[in-house]
């Protein structure tokens, strides 16, 4: 009996999880339409927070407010925690103090603290920090010290500790009194009297451990500790390289502050990739993709106007060789191959210069044998593909004095786009700039300008 219940749940289990997410939002937009709240609310009900919110941003901003409304005991805090920046700002802004003190109440310190940071309006934050416990408050307030981005914000500081001079039974008696631990508690952590860190232990270790046991004899006192002023990125990597589950964050003299979860580090290791990949382009990692018409509108506006400004540059630089333009209609025809080139080969370049930043691979002692090195690569394809673009410049217009002036910019460009590639991630990351979000806008600037005056130059000098 109890095994087919155990295949029966299993099977509802699998059912839920391979539901694709597309057939649950045009299910909820249709049961929405018809104003069905058991429908809605059966639908709702087995998603956990993180799949709520993916079903938040996927809905447009006047479907999301109405959903709030079919939400089994209300919003939990943890969905707007998981959704994009702007559609939970706009949701945040539809609820009052009330709701939002019940939205957060189960939530842990950090996660309250994220929410602060990203989501809420100060006045609103200001009320909720005001209508909680002193407590509580006092553990929050303990987050907000230290600069975002940093360990400090991101550490739990509802950790479990215990002290070396006492047995296992103790301990195992102690943790049987609470009714709830902390999540994703992996180990606990060992303090003397003064809360002054002294090493970890581990929940399995403690299970498997003699009852008689002292504490201070099992305990592993050579864990790594983190700063709680230790940027995200680098809690990130040391995450990786250690294939931790949780780390204890303590300050300079060793005082115990609260302790890092690996859910935390995907995170912030997930926020970092959307960034990398939509900073180019001049998008921030929340963007709404459901957000309405005119402030989306507005948001892209700046990064066009930038890029126009910089076109009209390139444009400029074209107009002054317009007399050689018109003499010799050729170079109109070759002369995007030479910026294009440029550009890919520099991109290449700043691609993985912003990564190696990232990760923390680039400083002081190896930036120049870096910098020799991608100015090597720029001339060794410059002149390759010189000598390629030269061959086929001859063969389709029949002019020796054409394809060596197109070789020549070529490799010019590339050589110019190798060190614009890791000259202006450096500059910028020394500016405090973050070169993922405008690095591409200058290297294009700098292949498009050198492209064009190279060759254009070059072709007014030794063609007319």
């Amino acid at each position: 009996m109890s095994e087919n219940i155990f295949h029966r749940n299993e099977k509802i289990e699998q059912s839920i999880v391979t539901t694709p997410i597309r057939k649950i939002i045009d299910g909820i937009s249709q049961a929405i339409t018809e104003n069905n709240t058991s429908e809605i609310e059966q639908l709702l009900k087995p998603l956990n927070p993180a799949e709520t919110a993916d079903i938040m941003d996927a809905l447009p901003t006047e479907v999301r407010r109405q959903l709030i409304e079919h939400i089994p005991e209300g919003l939990d805090g943890e969905v707007l925690l998981h959704m994009g920046e702007g559609a939970a700002i706009e949701l945040v802004e539809s609820m009052d103090a009330d709701a939002l003190q019940t939205a957060t109440e189960s939530m842990d310190t950090a996660d309250v603290v994220e929410l602060l940071d990203e989501v809420l309006p100060k006045e609103a934050a200001d009320e909720l920090l005001d209508s909680m416990d002193q407590q509580r408050r006092k553990r929050i307030e303990l987050n907000l010290r230290y600069d975002e981005d940093t360990a400090g914000r991101l550490m739990h500081t509802d950790a479990i500790t215990v002290r070396a001079d006492i047995t296992v039974e103790v301990v195992q008696r102690y943790l049987r009194r609470h009714e709830k631990i902390p999540e994703d508690t992996t180990a606990l952590i060992v303090v003397d009297r003064e809360n002054y860190y002294q090493g970890s232990i581990t929940v399995l270790n403690l299970f498997l451990q003699p009852a008689a046991s002292l504490i201070a004899d099992i305990m592993e006192d050579d864990w790594r500790t983190l700063d709680p002023n230790m940027p995200e990125q680098e809690v990130a990597r040391s995450f990786e390289n250690h294939d931790w589950f949780s780390a204890p964050v303590v300050d300079k003299n060793g005082y115990f502050l609260g302790r890092i979860v690996v859910d935390d580090v995907i995170d912030t290791i997930r926020d970092e990739a959307d960034r990398a990949m939509l900073a180019p382009v001049g998008l921030d990692e929340d963007e709404d993709l459901f957000a309405p018409m005119l402030p989306s509108a507005q948001r892209r506006s700046v990064w066009l106007a930038l890029n126009l400004a910089t076109a009209f540059l390139a444009s400029w630089v074209i107009g002054l060789f317009e007399a050689t333009l018109e003499q010799v209609v050729a170079l109109a025809v070759l002369m995007p191959i030479v910026a294009s080139m440029g550009g890919i080969a520099g991109s290449q370049t700043l691609t993985l210069t912003i990564r190696g930043l990232a990760m923390g691979q680039i400083a002081d002692s190896n930036t120049a044998w870096l910098l020799r090195k991608e100015i090597g690569i720029g001339m060794l394809n410059g002149m390759l593909w010189s000598v390629v673009v030269a061959i086929i410049t001859y063969f389709w217009f029949a002019s020796v004095k054409i394809a060596l002036v197109i070789g020549a910019a070529l490799t010019l460009n590339m050589l110019a786009a190798a060190l614009a590639g890791i000259l202006v991630p450096l500059t910028l990351d020394r500016m405090k700039i973050d070169p993922a979000l405008s690095g591409a806008v200058v290297l294009t600037t700098v292949t498009d300008v050198v492209g064009f005056m190279s060759f254009l130059g070059l072709a007014t000098l030794f063609l007319l």
